[in-house]
């Protein structure tokens, strides 16, 4: 599928965006607001399939999702970078994307979910249910740090949500959780960046696990998951030298 998709900026360094489940293009304008102001970037970012102005389908795996990010994004980019989801998705597209650089921001990786034994099959019996439990549980946690958001990115995310096939996630989280990414080197130099929720989608071990491998890990401390809207400036300042 080929995604919507808009480009802004001249600069000589074309960099890629992937935004995270239930979000969009739109949600991305704090990071590329500060990337244009140096005048070193051109900025591409997609709306996921289900997501934003990009067609919903009948299937949301996430190597379909990959797929039409390589569809839609150009090859041999400076740099992209994903969130959550959008870095669930960019580590199976990176191959074939092959960008100078990847950059994950707590990538969707490996759920912490029970998917072993009594507990998993219990949480996986009705998961619209135990997920429903666990995400009213995030939302609490969320309030507070996005009531301190500006009203721009606040009024980006709720019509992000209401543009967003909410059909997907139970899909989504399952396969993350069930089929964590492989502990390998990376496809090409990449960069995680974590924050101090990051344990949620990118368990510590794998973390460990993955920067013996070659991975580089960073972390953002004093943050949450979505930290290229609660702190875009440090967002950059920790990427600054890969972007």
């Amino acid at each position: 599928m080929r995604l919507h998709s808009t480009t802004t900026g001249s600069g000589e360094r074309h960099v890629g965006l992937i935004h995270g489940l239930g979000a969009s293009e739109t949600t991305w304008q704090p990071l590329i607001e500060r990337m244009l102001a140096t005048g070193r970037y051109t900025v591409t970012t997609v709306d996921l399939r289900g997501h934003g102005n990009s067609d919903r389908a009948s299937s949301y795996g996430l190597d379909a999702l990959a797929a039409d990010v390589v569809e839609t994004l150009p090859r041999g980019l400076h740099s992209v970078v994903g969130h959550s989801l959008g870095g669930s998705v960019l580590v199976r597209a990176v191959a074939r994307l092959r960008p100078d650089h990847a950059i994950y921001l707590d990538p969707g990786f490996g759920l912490s979910l029970p998917t072993t034994g009594l507990a998993g099959r219990a949480f996986w019996a009705i998961p619209a249910l135990s997920l429903g439990v666990v995400g009213m549980i995030q939302a609490r946690r969320s309030a507070a740090q996005q009531a301190a958001f500006a009203p721009s990115i606040r009024e980006s995310m709720t019509q992000s949500r209401a543009r967003f096939d909410a059909t997907m996630a139970i899909g989504v989280f399952r396969e993350v959780a069930f089929h964590p990414i492989a502990i390998a080197p990376p496809e090409v130099p990449s960069t995680i960046i974590l924050s101090d929720e990051s344990p949620a989608v990118l368990p510590d071990p794998m973390a460990a696990a993955l920067e013996h491998e070659g991975w580089q890990i960073r972390r953002l401390s004093g943050v949450h998951h979505d930290m290229h809207l609660e702190d875009p400036d440090r967002t950059i300042a920790v990427i600054a030298d890969v972007l």
